[in-house]
C-alpha cells in the first residue's frame, strides 16, 4: 500500500527555509524556472540543461552563478573545487532516473561539508503510474520516475548516513545528513547498484516494505521547530542583504 506524503507542499517549505536560514553556499540541482531557487538569500549554484526563468530570482543574493548544463557536465568540469567552494544545503532535483540521482547525489556530497544537508525531492511516489523509467510514455500526471530506489540504496550502501523523510506535498522530501564527502563506498559498488536496482519497480519491491522502512516526519511541525537540524549551518544574519517578504 503507498502512503502518500500529505504535509507543507514543498516549495512552501523551501520558502519558509530559506527565508529563515542564511548559507554560506546552496546549490540547486534541476531549477527550470526558478522557482524553488528565487527565495534563497545565500551565495547559490544553480543547474539546469534548460532554463525558463522569467522572474526575478536573484533577489539578495550575494552571488548567483547559473550553469545551463547537464549536472553530470557541471560536475566534471570540477567548478567547486576550483573555486574552493563546500557547500552546506543543497536541493537534488534533476532527471528523475535513479542513477542520475545516484550520481547527482555522489557528486554533491563530495563536495559539500561533512556537516552539510543534502535535500532529495521526489522519492515518495503514491502510485505505481508515476515511477515509471519509459521516457518515451511518460504518465500524462505527475512523475517521480524511479528516484525513490535512492532511499533503499543508500540504507544499504550507506547505513551510517542520517535519511529524514519530510511528509511534504505532493512526493515528500528527504534530507540527508551526516555525510562523508571522502567516500568512495557508492563509486565503488556504482556497477552494481545500477545492476541491482535498473529492472526493479517498486510494485515488485514492494511498497509496504518500502514505506515501511522510514517514518514521515512532519514538514509543518519541522518548521514551527525553527529548522532546527539546519542551525549548526546558520551564518551570521548580519551578513546577509534584507529578505524578500515572502507570503507564509
Amino acid at each position: 500500500m503507498y502512503n502518500r506524503p500529505r504535509g507543507l507542499q514543498y516549495v512552501r517549505f523551501l520558502t519558509h527555509l530559506h527565508q529563515e536560514m542564511l548559507f554560506d553556499w546552496y546549490m540547486e540541482v534541476g531549477c527550470r524556472s526558478g522557482r524553488t531557487l528565487a527565495p534563497t538569500r545565500s551565495k547559490t549554484i544553480a543547474v539546469d540543461p534548460y532554463f525558463l526563468a522569467n522572474s526575478n530570482i536573484i533577489g539578495t543574493k550575494p552571488e548567483l552563478h547559473l550553469f545551463q548544463t547537464k549536472s553530470d557536465d557541471f560536475f566534471e568540469t570540477g567548478y567547486l573545487k576550483k573555486m574552493s567552494i563546500k557547500l552546506s544545503f543543497s536541493f537534488l532535483d534533476g532527471m528523475h532516473l535513479f542513477e542520475y540521482l545516484l550520481r547527482d547525489f555522489m557528486n554533491t556530497e563530495a563536495n559539500s561539508r561533512p556537516e552539510g544537508i543534502i535535500a532529495l525531492h521526489d522519492c515518495c511516489p503514491y502510485d505505481d503510474t508515476m515511477t515509471s523509467r519509459d521516457l518515451d510514455n511518460l504518465p500524462k500526471g505527475p512523475w517521480t520516475g524511479d528516484v525513490w530506489k535512492l532511499i533503499p540504496i543508500l540504507q544499504t550502501y550507506r547505513p551510517k548516513l542520517k535519511i529524514t523523510v519530510l511528509d511534504c506535498k505532493p512526493t515528500g522530501l528527504v534530507l540527508i545528513s551526516g555525510l562523508e564527502p571522502r567516500s568512495s563506498v557508492l563509486a565503488k559498488n556504482y556497477d552494481r547498484i545500477l545492476a541491482e536496482y535498473r529492472d526493479l519497480d517498486l510494485d515488485r519491491y514492494g511498497p509496504e516494505k518500502f514505506f515501511g522502512s522510514f517514518d514521515y516526519v512532519s514538514a509543518n511541525a519541522f518548521r514551527l521547530s525553527g529548522f532546527a537540524m539546519f542551525s549548526h549551518l546558520q551564518l551570521d544574519p548580519s551578513l546577509a542583504l534584507s529578505p524578500a517578504k515572502i507570503t507564509p
